[in-house]
């Protein structure tokens, strides 16, 4: 045996703190004055909780979460599950969350899109287009996003009856009762097309999991597992007898009927979202982009590379280490921002929330519903955006 190893065998390491020396690590110094600051909070929650409950007592409310199984005696103008009055509050609470998630998740990937793109165009050389984009960010970033909104819904209320109304490319009309779009649906067979696509996607997250967890998942093996288990998800739904039909709008009588409708509200409110995150986005692109050295372009054009292969292979993934976690904080932004559309007449969560606490008097339970919800969808967005954020930070450093 050598010397070293006799070495290492003899010395022993660092001693580890024992229970008592972890909890005071823990706790830190000053435990008096933070046990009294504690102590404090604590004292003054029960008073404010204590006088709540006095006050729900005063005017014959009974605390407790008992109404959502109660009859909500509203209707919901727009609802991606079958909702009518008469059905109960918890039902109604989870329409408005759909329409808060539907027009969030949308939002996020129209303004990402649309972000990078004027991020991009915003470092053109050609001087008009640079320009262009400079005096679309600055007047969006610097006008109130309440204020943009209302001007949408004006815009859409501004556009004609459906009878006046012309299709764009034959297909899509702009109307003031909405906006009517061609869409794919399914006939015949056991599922819809949402349904098969969220089954897809199911099987392929769980593929893709699979492979992770044997150590085979490289980007081909992820990319083939999800174009397999969709092809496969798609033709059992055709053997099953379920048929892609395409339905596009057309007018009739006086109305637009078939394809997809979207509202004015949502339209309004989806499109407001998409054009002010996107000018954020856009500023974060650009800086992301140029936080990258000239030496790495110099390289890339060494190599006989054009503008646009430089962006998407060398630019791009250095520059995302910069883009992400400022991206993630416009996600999070943009989802509380849709609470918005109470102003606008969208029926989101917190239009619902407020609607539940106004019928019911529980403004409490429903104050703790809408910051429980939005702290767990918020939180989710979060990890996701950190995990890739930690993925993108490793694929660039230095090992």
């Amino acid at each position: 045996m050598s010397d070293r190893r006799v070495f290492h065998a003899i010395v022993p390491g660092p001693p580890r703190p024992g229970t008592i020396g972890k909890v005071r690590a823990w706790w830190g110094g000053w435990p008096i004055g933070q046990f009294a600051f504690l102590a404090a909070c604590a004292l003054l929650g029960w008073l404010f909780i204590q006088s709540v409950l006095e006050t729900m007592a005063r005017v014959g409310i009974l605390p407790g979460f008992g109404f959502l199984t109660g009859s909500a005696n509203f209707e919901i103008g727009e609802s991606p599950i079958a909702f009518r009055a008469g059905d109960t509050y918890l039902r109604a609470i989870l329409a408005g969350l759909l329409n808060t998630l539907k027009v969030s998740l949308l939002g996020c990937v129209l303004a990402t899109i649309l972000g990078v793109a004027v991020g991009i165009a915003s470092l053109s050389r050609n001087l008009l287009l640079s320009g262009l984009v400079r005096w679309f960010i600055e007047i969006t970033r610097n006008t109130p996003l309440l204020l943009q909104l209302f001007f949408w819904m004006s815009l859409a209320k501004a556009l004609p009856a459906p009878r006046q109304a012309s299709a764009l490319f034959g297909t899509v009309f702009l109307t003031n009762r909405g906006i009517y779009t061609p869409a794919l649906a399914l006939e015949g067979g056991p599922l819809g097309l949402p349904a098969a696509l969220a089954l897809a996607s199911l099987a392929g997250g769980v593929l893709v999991l699979a492979l992770r967890f044997s150590r085979r998942l490289t980007r081909r093996t992820g990319v083939a597992a999800v174009v397999f288990t969709f092809a496969a998800t798609l033709c059992l739904l055709f053997l099953s007898g379920a048929r892609p039909v395409a339905e596009v709008p057309a007018l009739a009588g006086f109305n637009i009927r078939g394809g997809l409708n979207l509202s004015p509200e949502f339209a309004a409110l989806l499109t407001g979202l998409v054009v002010k995150f996107s000018a954020l986005i856009a500023e974060i692109v650009r800086a992301g982009i140029q936080s990258v050295g000239t030496g790495q372009w110099e390289a890339a054009r060494a190599l006989g590379l054009h503008d646009g292969q430089i962006i998407r292979l060398v630019v791009l993934p250095q520059a995302l280490r910069v883009i992400t976690p400022l991206t993630t904080s416009s996600y999070l932004d943009l989802t509380k921002d849709s609470s918005l559309a109470v102003a606008i007449g969208f029926p989101d969560f917190v239009s619902i929330i407020n609607t539940t606490a106004n019928t019911t008097g529980q403004s409490m339970e429903a104050l703790l519903i809408l910051i429980g919800t939005f702290l767990a969808i918020n939180l989710s967005l979060s990890a996701l955006m950190n995990a890739y954020n930690n993925r993108v930070a490793l694929r660039g450093s230095v090992r």
